[in-house]
């Protein structure tokens, strides 16, 4: 099975250890991991800020950079959603052999999460991650995606994981892109709400499926010198630690 690994622009510049992930844990399943050079960003803050029309040429891009492979799998929510909820709308603008394109390519992207447990079927991946953890649902995932219990589950199954129930899980953390910049204090007085959340519960890892919400709440989490570390999904599974 050839898989595309979708990047993104957060992950390629900040959390770059979440796309390795991805990797080593697919090709340890026993997959061909494919990566675009020519790939650039979805266009969500585009989209976001009303931009809507130059995001035209990103989602036809898009569609051209992964055409012809298998599935194309992002470790990202909120990019996932961007293509799946919001490309279709794009299309739409740019009319032409766009709608055609992108109803041809949307049907195979998949957040990481929801590619091993729903196309794979696996949620022991070999993991070994002997770690106090728990874990912050975002937004774009629990709400847009309706991720569930799926990265749960590929928590549990990790061998030396210990998951540690998150008070207010759902609640958001406050950075919602753009959110945090218009409304800078708000997003801040959010995000210390669930740092102290995450301390609440004695985890040495906050993970997460978004890199955005862990720069976020990570940041908070240094700044109050915590102790506690952020981490992708991706980095905890592809952990062959104590091996």
């Amino acid at each position: 099975m050839r898989v595309g690994l979708f990047v993104t622009c957060l992950i390629d510049t900040l959390f770059p250890g979440a796309a390795r992930g991805v990797v080593r844990v697919l090709e340890r399943l026993g997959h061909e991991v494919v990566f675009p050079l020519a790939q650039t960003c979805c266009g969500q803050l585009h989209f976001n800020t009303g931009y809507q029309r130059e995001c035209v040429p990103l989602a036809r891009k898009f569609a051209a950079d992964f055409a012809g492979l298998d599935h194309v799998v992002s470790p990202s929510a909120s990019c996932v959603a961007m293509v799946r909820e919001f490309h279709p709308v794009v299309a739409a603008l740019g009319g032409g052999d766009l709608p055609r394109a992108v109803t041809a390519t949307v049907p195979r992207v998949r957040e990481f999460t929801e590619f091993l447990v729903d196309v794979l079927g696996v949620t022991d991946v070999g993991a070994v991650f002997p770690h106090r953890v728990t874990y912050h649902p975002t937004c774009h995932g629990l709400r847009l995606l309706g991720l569930g219990d799926r990265p749960t589950a590929l928590l549990r199954s990790v061998r030396g994981l210990t998951l540690l129930d998150l008070p207010d899980a759902e609640q958001c953390c406050g950075f919602g892109g753009t959110f945090a910049l218009k409304n800078a204090d708000t997003s801040v007085a959010m995000g210390a709400d669930k740092a102290r959340a995450v301390v609440a519960t004695g985890a040495e890892v906050l993970v997460a499926v978004d890199s955005s919400c862990l720069m976020h709440v990570g940041g908070l989490l240094s700044r109050q010198r915590s102790g506690v570390r952020v981490m992708h999904l991706a980095e905890v599974l592809a952990s062959e630690e104590a091996r």
